[in-house]
């Protein structure tokens, strides 16, 4: 297990060694590789993965589908989405179901570094050591040793 400040909700998590986790975590179903430190108030849905040596600052949501190479420092806030048309409603008037909707996988490469406040959507990768500009909003793949800044984000020259 371990080093975790309570309360958090930790829930069928694989853990690598000397992983920290903060208080008012959400961790449920994902794996965590060694060294990794995350955040206060940070959620990891079942199914995400994040590396050894990752650094995940609090107030982030990382969703099922989102797999974190290693080395990778994920700013404050950053959402990632895992769906390019989420609705709450099918086309009949219901309210979706797992059955509704496509999962889309989203990478981040090794040493990549996504600011704070970035919004990732579904289905990108970014690259290795490649950094995503504070408040960015990533819509297509992001290649290697790139930055990347606005809405919707742009490689910097």
């Amino acid at each position: 297990m371990p080093e975790t400040a309570e309360p958090s909700l930790i829930v069928d998590v694989e853990f690598g060694e000397d992983v920290v986790v903060r208080a008012f975590t959400n961790l449920y179903g994902c794996r965590i590789g060694d060294r990794t430190q995350i955040g206060t108030f940070v959620e990891v849905q079942r199914g995400a993965e994040i590396g050894s040596d990752c650094k995940v600052q609090s107030h982030t949501f990382i969703c099922d589908g989102v797999s974190i190479g290693d080395r990778a420092f994920v700013g404050h806030g950053v959402v990632f989405v895992n769906d390019k048309r989420p609705r709450a409603t099918n086309p009949e008037g219901r309210l979706q179901g797992e059955s509704d909707w496509m999962m889309l996988p989203t990478v981040v490469e090794d040493g990549a570094t996504i600011g704070s406040g970035a919004t990732i959507l579904g289905g990108v990768t970014i690259g290795a050591e490649a950094t995503v500009g504070a408040g960015a909003v990533v819509v297509k793949d992001v290649p290697a040793g790139a930055t990347v800044v606005g809405n919707p984000a742009r490689e910097l020259g």
